[in-house]
């Protein structure tokens, strides 16, 4: 019940007095924004008392993975000084990636039935998600931190910088779940196949593997036409090194963020009317 009272208490909704679709869903998305933190709070909530070990295995499961990887593969790599820190910082950002444009397909298949009943800008599901990341990639550093401390990895000035990262790969994520959102109710089979899409991403992007490995007519199409690389390096390169991303690295990260940012709410907000019918 305390979900929807923000809801309940606001005024009524008059289609005829809408302006462009983007700003009304702006506006509608500040009006609605205690909404957005009960949607987020609920989601934590729920996650995490389902879990025996609760908040904890937010941090322990890309710790695990990271162990897994380090056994598998830190031989094989052994170039690669502090291997366990260069997988876990690339890995924490792929999850957030992975799990929030995931988690935003079935968050937009689930508010339809609410859409039927209510007005409330169609967004909110999407960024209820988006937040809902956030806050698992920012528990996720503590265990990052704790094996920082046990590899005794430099902890760099260069850390400071995070939040910017953050802030890029959070949008360039949002874009994307708003266009495969869109997507995904014309085409329902969008939700699986992003599945897979998302697992071959993966392994074309350095994760678990130096970039220099690569063949170098293979590395530059890597480096050219695969958006996460950009994100995945200024974010390790915040963590890894003692410098900052590099001005070309960051200046191509934030025109990618904002082109897909810009091109899913346009998109999303335009088709927002028939989504609410479709679902």
């Amino acid at each position: 019940m305390k979900l929807f009272q923000s809801v309940q208490a606001l005024t009524r909704y008059d289609s005829s007095q809408r302006g462009p679709l983007a700003l009304e869903e702006l506006k509608g998305v500040l009006k609605y924004r205690e909404l957005i933190v009960e949607l987020v709070r609920c989601e934590l909530i729920s996650r995490y008392k389902r879990s025996i070990l609760g908040i904890a295995w937010t941090m322990l499961n890309p710790l695990g993975t990271m162990l897994i990887l380090t056994l598998v593969f830190s031989n094989l790599f052994h170039s690669v000084e502090g291997y366990p820190v260069y997988v876990l910082s690339g890995l924490i950002a792929w999850t957030f990636f992975s799990q929030t444009t995931s988690t935003t397909l079935h968050q937009n298949v689930w508010g339809g039935a609410l859409l039927h009943r209510i007005f409330i800008p169609r967004t909110v599901f999407t960024l209820s998600a988006l937040l809902t990341g956030v806050v698992n990639l920012l528990l996720s550093l503590v265990p990052l931190a704790l094996i920082m401390l046990i590899v005794k990895f430099p902890f760099h000035l260069s850390l400071f910088f995070l939040p910017i990262p953050i802030l890029i790969l959070a949008f360039f994520t949002l874009g994307v779940g708003l266009l495969f959102s869109t997507l995904s109710i014309y085409f329902p089979d969008i939700v699986d196949m992003f599945q897979v899409a998302l697992t071959a991403w993966m392994y074309l992007t350095p994760i678990i593997y130096p970039l220099e490995i690569i063949p170098l007519p293979l590395r530059n199409w890597i480096t050219t036409l695969n958006p996460m690389y950009y994100f995945i390096e200024i974010f390790r390169q915040t963590i890894f090194s003692n410098n900052l991303p590099s001005p070309r690295l960051l200046i191509v990260s934030i025109l990618i963020s904002a082109f897909f940012f810009v091109s899913g709410w346009l998109v999303f907000t335009w088709k927002a009317n028939e989504l609410t019918y479709r679902t």
